[in-house]
């Protein structure tokens, strides 16, 4: 469908992979209608595909921080289903952006049963695919793209990530990111990225102490080691 992604090739300094390559696949419903907590852990390797006509803009999953609904006084979801965070309530595999700082988008992904709340916040993505037009959507058109702390600054973040992936609420929000027809997917290809490990989730006061951040262990896009 989407054929092989692989990393950014020689600009990876640490040692390559020992993958078996497959065909990428779309995730499927059932993927994210799970406990949160799973599914962030789960989709460390995968990739969020961003698809323009034909080409691609991709980037693997790297870090990303789970958020539980009603019971986490972090998430969007705590007070209640509103017009703003319906999203999150569900059905699972949907796209819910949202404007942070009246600067940068975020993207997350929903997860449980339709009806209840809970998603997975995406913090990092290693570029992968269509990496001279995330620099030219970031504004970067000068970096230098053998070097992986210039690379950094295209999707090692949240609000980077959306921007290099031309995501917006209003394109996306509410996007099915599990249909063929979407122009933003989540796909699997068949990576395995090795160690994940788990912290407090970073940039929030309330429930902070959560150990609900997942990241993969050495990974240089990660946003804070």
């Amino acid at each position: 469908m989407f054929g092989n992604f692989g990393s950014c090739g020689n600009v990876m300094p640490r040692k390559p992979s020992k993958q078996k390559r497959t065909t990428s696949r779309l995730l499927s419903r059932s993927f994210f209608n799970r406990d949160p907590r799973r599914v962030a852990r789960e989709l460390l390797g995968k990739l969020v595909v961003r698809r323009k006509g034909r080409k691609l803009l991709a980037g693997r999953i790297v870090e990303v921080e789970a958020y539980l609904g009603a019971n986490d006084l972090a998430a969007h979801a705590a007070a209640g289903r509103t017009a703003r965070n319906e999203v999150l309530f569900g059905p699972p595999g949907h796209a819910y952006v949202y404007f942070i700082y009246g600067v940068h988008y975020c993207l997350n992904v929903s997860c449980l049963p339709d009806g209840e709340a809970g998603g997975v916040l995406i913090r990092a993505l290693e570029p992968v695919a269509g990496i001279d037009r995330m620099a030219r959507a970031r504004g970067l058109e000068d970096l230098n793209l053998e070097s992986v702390r210039d690379l950094r600054k295209l999707t090692s973040g949240p609000g980077r990530l959306s921007e290099a992936l031309g995501i917006t609420r209003p394109r996306d929000n509410g996007k099915d990111v599990v249909s063929r027809r979407s122009d933003l997917q989540v796909v699997d290809d068949g990576f395995r990225g090795g160690k994940i490990v788990v912290t407090p989730r970073i940039g929030i006061v309330k429930s902070a102490g959560l150990p609900l951040r997942y990241v993969l262990e050495g990974n240089e896009f990660v946003s804070r080691n």
